[in-house]
């Protein structure tokens, strides 16, 4: 049975996620003067942090390969204040829950879950999770819906966060995290070099370290070291990020995640909870 944490993720990870698929996040990222998917997905995502440049990206971003993102910051605050582009992104969520959940925007459902959800984040330690800190200084939106979406994505950034920390203390780096993550089956190998944009280098040396590691083997597949590695780093992560979930309570916690579910039935798939499904539609439509 998975973890209180891991289960509340889920279904708040399930209604922030629309952010990246949205069409209107993108239409209205570009018409801030973002260019393209990832200088949009970086500089939306950092915005909060101010004109940051892509070191302090790439160390908050760790999943991501540095070229990738220094093909999007700084130039993307040429183009656009932060400001502009929070604004952007509000409204662009604004429109994108209105085409998508319709009339239930307006439900006691949605309003009393942003109501626990920002219960919950007033409870929640923020020391160390800077993308979570960066999110919860700005002001909370007045309509239920981007409430529970600005409550929803905060929480999102503080595991992120807890993440992060979980994969320093067992010490792997950016590739090395995807790699043993597809390794133990719990992503696509796509994910290594399409979506995260390592180079055929970058993967080899990532390799060549965990077999030292021992985490690898000769055939490049999960040893038992990877698989328990795996389990710690996700074990870690609840742990940091569980503390204002069981302050919350077990009838709250259960209220909201009924709540949500009810909700994100109206929403796409998440890419990372979903991803086998995704990609069994995706292989049995082409």
């Amino acid at each position: 049975m998975s973890s209180i944490a891991r289960q509340m993720w889920e279904v708040t990870e399930r209604y922030h996620q629309l952010c990246y698929w949205a069409p209107e996040v993108r239409e209205e990222g570009s018409r801030a003067g973002l260019k393209g998917f990832w200088m949009n997905y970086f500089a939306t995502r950092v915005a909060p942090l101010g004109p940051v440049n892509p070191h302090v990206v790439e160390s908050l971003f760790f999943y991501y390969a540095p070229q990738r993102i220094e093909r999007a910051i700084p130039d993307a605050w040429k183009y656009a204040t932060p400001e502009t582009i929070i604004e952007a992104r509000y409204l662009g969520m604004d429109q994108a829950l209105k085409r998508e959940l319709g009339p239930a925007i307006e439900s006691e459902a949605m309003l009393r879950a942003a109501e626990i959800t920002r219960a919950v984040v007033e409870t929640v330690d923020g020391l160390g999770r800077t993308l979570f800190t960066g999110w919860n200084s700005l002001p909370w939106p007045d309509e239920p819906h981007l409430a529970l979406w600005h409550g929803c994505t905060l929480l999102r950034e503080h595991r992120s966060g807890c993440h992060l920390m979980a994969l320093a203390l067992v010490e792997l780096d950016g590739p090395q995290s995807v790699i043993t993550q597809v390794a133990v089956d719990e992503a696509p190998a796509e994910w290594i070099q399409h979506e995260a944009g390592w180079s055929d280098d970058d993967v080899a040396t990532a390799k060549g370290k965990l077999r030292e590691k021992g985490w690898l083997n000769e055939q490049d597949q999960a040893t038992g070291a990877c698989y328990e590695g795996r389990r710690r780093v996700e074990e870690l992560t609840d742990q940091l990020n569980e503390q204002h979930w069981i302050q919350l309570g077990a009838e709250s916690r259960d209220e909201l995640s009924s709540l949500l579910n009810l909700i994100n039935q109206e929403l796409p798939k998440d890419d990372q909870i979903d991803w086998r499904e995704i990609y069994q539609s995706n292989e049995t439509q082409t």
